[in-house]
């Protein structure tokens, strides 16, 4: 992916002299660690840095080539370049490359920043350099990037988990984890032939969960759950295949599910949400304590997080959250991953003036679902930057639960909380290109609000054709 080049512009031509700066890819092969798991880092671990500028001049045959010969002299390798027609200025071109660590970059960016109208720089090697954005995916396919930077690994389990001295297990789970890393946008999700062993646990967490969501479990995600069942599989004894669920969201919400091999990083994984992918795991607890598990399963992710996401007013919520965390300071990462935490995770919302459960955490666990709505726990109204602070305990029961009073009410607090997040430019997700916009121009700003005025015409046209 890194050394494929794409080129959309008059410059063609000039890309063939650059190709010697191009480098190649190694093989995508795992590393084995010490202790025999194996974890690798994803390919963008080298903390590549995406630099996006503009030319002064307009378009002429050459310019991309000038540019590319400063990479060339101060001995910057390129993994990727592509050029695009300009947002901010008129017949202008944009270019982005992706440098690979080494060589004189600094010296590259000083002569861009005196040689362009605009320029960018998004890089994971974010850390006390001035002007520089924390590294975000511009598109659904740099998904691949981070996919398989993850915490934790297959195999690889904590000595307290109910699978470690079980090697059976372990091995399912270095299955499960090598399907997900070998994932790519645009594949469909392999299916899984699920043991009679993992079934069995999967019934017991089914059975036991279903009695409760009538009572507990909040309008969304009741309604939503006869249709799961309808389209994608979800019974006692079978266990339901992500791509299906994935298929089904789609048409829903646009929403789609991605396999993972362990845990993301927050920034990584917040990231997926702003272009409606959830990161999911396809593996199941273990058979020991079916009605228990440390980290997140498919129980968790298929039982507590789906039905919700193909709920359009709560798909909306969670983009909001994601798209915030793009560029976002180390320090606001931190606190939108606690207000998803306390929504996403462990939400309890007002409906009818009875208190229901929103949260995958809650919706997944037979115990806890009962617990957060008995008169145990605390119960505060969501307030983002007052959540954002608070402190969790990942393996126990939350002594402190937030109240939203519906999803519209939550999404909108959450959005004024996402505009206190220094940053110096918007973002727009495009669902036509399944793509982030930086917004920071007024010639951007322009071109939107001509699009929303499209989309006020088309309204009243509708409402017109109501009242006739």
């Amino acid at each position: 992916m890194y050394a494929q080049t794409r080129h959309q512009t008059s410059n063609a031509e000039e890309v063939e002299d650059s190709s010697s700066i191009l480098s190649s890819s190694p093989p995508d092969k795992p590393k084995l660690i010490h202790g025999g798991n194996y974890i690798k880092e994803g390919r963008d671990s080298a903390r590549s840095t995406c630099l996006i500028f503009s030319p002064k001049e307009e378009d002429e045959v050459g310019s991309l080539g000038k540019y590319l010969q400063l990479f060339v002299k101060h001995k910057v390798n390129l993994l990727h370049i592509e050029s695009r027609s300009s947002l901010r200025q008129p017949n202008g071109y944009e270019f982005m490359v992706d440098c690979a660590p080494g060589g004189n970059i600094a010296s590259v960016i000083e002569c861009l920043r005196d040689q362009c109208s605009y320029f960018s720089i998004i890089s994971r090697n974010h850390k006390d350099n001035m002007d520089t954005v924390p590294w975000f995916p511009r598109r659904i396919r740099d998904l691949d990037k981070f996919a398989n930077q993850i915490l934790s690994y297959g195999a690889e389990l904590d000595s307290d988990h109910p699978g470690f001295t079980d090697p059976v297990y372990r091995q399912r789970r270095k299955y499960f984890a090598d399907i997900a890393y070998h994932y790519k946008h645009g594949q469909p999700i392999p299916k899984v032939e699920y043991t009679p062993e993992e079934i069995a646990t999967w019934s017991v967490v089914f059975r036991n969960l279903t009695k409760l969501y009538p009572k507990y479990a909040c309008r969304e995600h009741n309604h939503v759950f006869p249709l799961l069942i309808e389209n994608c599989g979800y019974r006692e004894d079978n266990i339901p295949q992500l791509e299906d669920i994935s298929n089904f969201l789609k048409d829903c919400t646009g929403f789609t599910l991605r396999p993972v091999a362990g845990l993301l990083s927050s920034r990584d994984f917040l990231a997926g949400l702003a272009f409606r992918v959830f990161h999911s795991t396809q593996y199941i607890r273990h058979s020991s304590k079916p009605l228990y598990t440390p980290e997140p399963d498919v129980c968790h992710e298929i039982l507590g997080h789906v039905p919700l996401f193909a709920d359009p007013s709560f798909a909306q919520f969670s983009q909001v959250i994601g798209l915030a965390s793009l560029g976002a300071p180390d320090e606001y990462i931190e606190k939108l991953a606690t207000c998803f935490w306390f929504t996403v995770e462990y939400g309890i919302c007002r409906q009818n003036g009875e208190l229901k459960a929103y949260g995958a955490g809650l919706l997944s666990s037979f115990g806890e679902l009962e617990y957060c709505l008995s008169d145990k726990p605390e119960l505060r109204p969501f307030d983002p930057p007052k959540t954002a602070l608070q402190k969790y305990p990942i393996t126990e029961y939350q002594p402190v639960y937030y109240v939203a009073e519906n999803f519209e009410d939550a999404k909108e607090k959450m959005t004024k909380f996402a505009q206190s997040i220094p940053r110096k430019f918007g973002v727009r997700y495009d669902a036509y290109t399944q793509s982030i916009s930086i917004i920071d121009s007024k010639q951007q700003v322009e071109a939107l609000v001509n699009n929303v005025n499209q989309e006020v015409q088309i309204l009243m046209d509708a409402l017109r054709k109501l009242h006739h």
